[in-house]
């Protein structure tokens, strides 16, 4: 490169900066458009709208949800990534899309770990290990030692490879010395019909879509994947205190932004979601569906991400995955 062309590289780089940052002074000073990599009503959706109308009543300024979905959520955080980091487009994404899906899939059309940034955890939702009711067990350990004595003959739901569900499973499986073997299912529901109806027994999930069928008798909770209680079941025992430890599995959900967005936009972000886990009226929109919310700076959720990177890729190497 001749000097000249040094030259004019730097002053480029330099005038994008500052515009940059110029922008970050003003930041927000227009609609924000928030992409949710799944399907509307689910979890993460309702993370992301009780997010985006916070956002949108602290700023001044109309958030857009569009869900974005297909490849396991790859498109619509893909999107986020390609976008401008300018602080307008983002993306509330779960723990699947970006510390599995580089472990599971073959070729991944972007790198979720270095294309994307950290902004803030709005919530997470525990993983509970749930069985049939008429099954004769009352803890995690009569399970495990029913499981050992009828071993090979029992299963476990799966919602396909590399989903928290089956990892769950496998990762109970593992860590209980039992064998059981997964059964596939295109979604929760039938998986969760066929485990009322004793066709399979046991389900690694979170508590939303089994909790009446818990209240009503059918299934039972034996222990929760989480390092202590949750609030909204305190006398479920978490898996360490039932007698699996290490048995932690938990999907969060969190804000993201392209990376090169600048940091003052990035901690604008982060203390307006912080604010709303802090606002009893705003959190209660997470609470009433069972997510537990988060509060984290910027460097403790970068933290995070990189710690459940390493822990999901053991996982799913404990697995025994094979990516497609």
């Amino acid at each position: 490169m001749t000097p000249s062309l040094a030259r004019l590289a730097v002053a480029t780089v330099l005038s994008v900066t500052a515009a940059l940052s110029a922008a970050a002074q003003d930041y927000p000073s227009k609609p924000i458009r928030i992409i949710v990599p799944v399907a509307p009503g689910g979890i993460t959706d309702i993370a992301a709208r009780a997010a985006g109308d916070y956002i949108a009543r602290k700023s001044g300024q109309p958030v857009v949800i569009e869900n974005r979905t297909g490849a396991g959520g790859n498109i619509g955080s893909e999107a986020v990534a390609r976008s401008a980091p300018d602080g307008y487009t983002l993306g509330v994404i779960a723990t699947t899309q970006i510390v599995i899906n580089p472990f599971v899939f073959k070729k991944m059309p972007y790198d979720p770990l270095t294309e994307l940034m950290p902004v803030a955890p709005i919530g997470e939702a525990p993983q509970f290990l749930v069985t049939n009711a008429k099954i004769p067990v009352t803890t995690l350990s009569e399970f495990i030692a029913y499981a050992r004595k009828e071993s090979g003959k029992l299963n476990y739901v799966s919602l396909g490879p590399g989903s928290t569900v089956h990892l769950g499973g496998v990762q109970f499986a593992r860590l209980a010395k039992v064998d059981m073997q997964p059964v596939q299912y295109r979604g929760a529901a039938p998986g969760i019909t066929d485990l009322v109806a004793g066709n399979v027994h046991l389900i690694s999930v979170g508590i939303a879509p089994v909790k009446s069928l818990v209240e009503g008798g059918l299934l039972r909770v034996l222990a929760a994947g989480t390092p202590k209680r949750v609030s909204y079941l305190p006398d479920i025992p978490t898996a360490a205190e039932a007698g699996l430890p290490g048995y932690e599995v938990t999907t969060w959900f969190a804000l993201f932004a392209p990376a090169g967005t600048p940091r003052p936009i990035v901690e604008w972000l982060n203390a307006a979601v912080r604010d709303m886990n802090a606002d009893p009226a705003a959190a209660r929109r997470l609470t009433d569906v069972n997510i537990d919310p988060m509060s984290m700076t910027v460097d403790e959720f970068r933290a995070l991400v990189k710690a459940d990177a390493a822990r999901w890729e053991r996982i799913v190497l404990d697995a025994g995955l094979t990516p497609q």
